[in-house]
């Protein structure tokens, strides 16, 4: 994959802006990067995918900038985001996460929120960064607050999120909304700040924010789908979010699409306490019979030819260009 090639600088960029701190609470957000473990030896551990800085190089690569001058902004963007899987593990109840125990599993509740409200103001700090290498203050500040128009678009989508746990009539065009709060917005950030510090065509960084924000809402409806047909060895999720009773967007579209009996039942076994085997094959089965697969594969389709359409308009770097394709 083209991200890979940046991971050695994103990493470094983030161990900067993160410091040296040998203090237990600074090992605790260096282990949910996965550079060490809950013991604090240092590992090669699973540090998640960097898709967003990654993204955020590739944007600004693509309009003409040098990407490195936008290290500490794609840095920031990946400390945001494990801020809010940090929150989010705790409001989810989720013991794992990249095969390993979660911060708040290990140190407790109080502790995990403190480390993502820690990652948080030091996404904040890192961002100054930028002047370092030669971006004028308006510039920063104008980075800064995308940035924070992210972050509470990002926690109104967790809002309606939970608020959907214990509702049963959640419609498509509701979770829709929450998606694009929820992960399109820092998705679609991160282009647009990459592109926004790369060059000073407002048009064309509209135009790529527009790009980021289809390329999210596919990326989140494709996670849906391998969150319940895809394999816990690829994607480090158990097998199934119907364990979980998540109501992604499969489950959403088949209480809506479903028959009768077949809603009543899905109905039946998300309201039991915990959900078995049995109960996940009965409403993969459902979701399988009234094609919840394929509505959700044809929308993740829509939303990337979209993109794509959006990409093929602009005059980009040629590299970058088939970077931002893959």
């Amino acid at each position: 994959m083209p991200f890979n090639r940046y991971k050695l600088e994103i990493e470094q960029e983030l161990k900067a802006i993160i410091g040296d701190s040998d203090t237990h609470y600074y090992q605790m957000m260096r282990y949910h990067q996965g550079w060490i473990d809950e013991h604090g030896t240092v590992q090669s551990g699973d540090t998640g995918k960097l898709l967003r800085p990654a993204l955020c190089i590739i944007a600004c690569r693509a309009v003409g900038g040098n990407y490195k001058n936008v290290l500490p902004a794609a840095a920031v963007l990946e400390l945001v985001h494990n801020f809010s899987l940090i929150h989010d593990d705790i409001e989810d109840q989720s013991h794992f996460r990249r095969h390993r125990r979660t911060v708040w599993s290990l140190w407790g509740q109080a502790q995990a929120i403190n480390v993502g409200d820690g990652l948080y103001a030091l996404s904040r700090l890192g961002l100054r960064r930028l002047k370092d290498n030669g971006y004028p203050a308006d510039k920063v500040l104008i980075a800064m607050q995308l940035l924070d128009h992210a972050c509470l678009t990002l926690c109104e989508g967790q809002y309606l999120d939970m608020g959907f746990e214990s509702k049963t009539d959640v419609g498509v065009e509701q979770y829709l909304e929450m998606i694009g709060k929820k992960t399109a917005a820092l998705i679609s950030c991160a282009i647009k700040t990459g592109s926004f510090l790369g060059c000073d065509d407002d048009a064309q960084c509209n135009s790529m924010e527009q790009f980021g924000w289809n390329l999210g809402m596919a990326f989140q409806v494709r996670d849906d789908i391998l969150g319940i047909w895809g394999f816990e060895d690829k994607t480090g999720k158990s097998a199934s979010d119907i364990y979980q009773k998540k109501k992604s967007l499969p489950v959403i579209h088949g209480l809506v699409s479903a028959s009768k009996d077949d809603v009543a039942t899905i109905k039946d076994i998300y309201e039991k306490p915990t959900i078995d085997d049995q109960d996940a094959d009965t409403v993969t089965a459902i979701l399988d019979r009234c094609g919840a697969r394929d509505y959700c594969e044809n929308l993740a389709t829509d939303y990337l030819n979209k993109a794509i359409a959006i990409l093929d308009s602009l005059s980009l770097d040629s590299a970058a260009k088939d970077d931002l394709r893959q």
